[in-house]
């Protein structure tokens, strides 16, 4: 899977230019609109990978791009309100017993602890959505509708598998070692299309492993 997804964005026969308009497209997104137009792509690219194409898509359809980005800016909005609301919730219960404790000794001890607490729960609950949203990003890329990336059954179905768990770990180590490495050129703006190119990389990843997770539970069992 790694081997495709490092061929995947150089298969195509347009694939340079494709890598130049990514880039240029990554250094205009504090634009705005040429970040929307980016996301599209990589919804995309994301639908591709899970359909099992071999070769990145092209930049066409720039109105579809632009649709498909907006939407996926909206399920990243409603995942990120999920960790927000408990942060906010959390940290006025812990604020709220500091002051109740005021300078008891046993009062603050108590609160460190509860403090500590809902910080362990924050990096769970930050881990658990880390691991499952891409899964959701690729049930919406799939199907195309924004209510996909929150149907929690097929979602499950895909990210709680083998296949799905392999490609997101592979994901992490390629956002690594291609974040190093953009990183580093990026001063030379070389790194700008490197890190596009790990962009899309991920995102097949994440595309692939969700549906052969999908794939691999709809088999029937021999």
């Amino acid at each position: 899977m790694l081997s495709e997804a490092f061929d995947f964005p150089k298969a195509g026969d347009d694939w340079l230019p494709t890598i130049l308009i990514g880039g240029v497209l990554s250094i205009l997104s504090a634009l705005v609109l040429p970040a929307f137009v980016l996301q599209g792509y990589l919804v995309r690219a994301l639908r591709d990978g899970a359909a099992g194409e071999r070769a990145a898509p092209s930049f066409t359809q720039w109105g579809e791009l632009l649709v498909d980005g907006l939407k996926l800016f909206v399920v990243n909005i409603v995942y990120s309100i999920v960790v927000v609301i408990p942060m906010f919730i959390g940290l006025s219960v812990v604020g709220g017993l500091g002051v109740v404790a005021g300078e008891s000794n046993a009062g603050a001890l108590f609160t460190g602890l509860v403090g500590l607490v809902i910080l362990l729960l924050f990096v769970v609950l930050g881990l658990l959505l880390a691991y499952v949203v891409p899964a959701a990003m690729a049930n919406f890329a799939i199907e195309g509708r924004i209510g996909a990336a929150f149907a929690f059954g097929t979602i499950r179905e895909g990210a709680f598998t083998s296949e799905y768990a392999t490609a997101w770990v592979l994901s992490i180590v390629v956002s690594i070692v291609g974040g190093i490495v953009g990183g580093a050129l990026s001063l030379i703006l070389v790194g700008i299309f490197v890190l596009f190119y790990v962009q899309v990389m991920t995102y097949f990843l994440w595309g692939r492993g969700f549906a052969a997770g999908l794939a691999a539970r709809s088999s029937p069992s021999i």
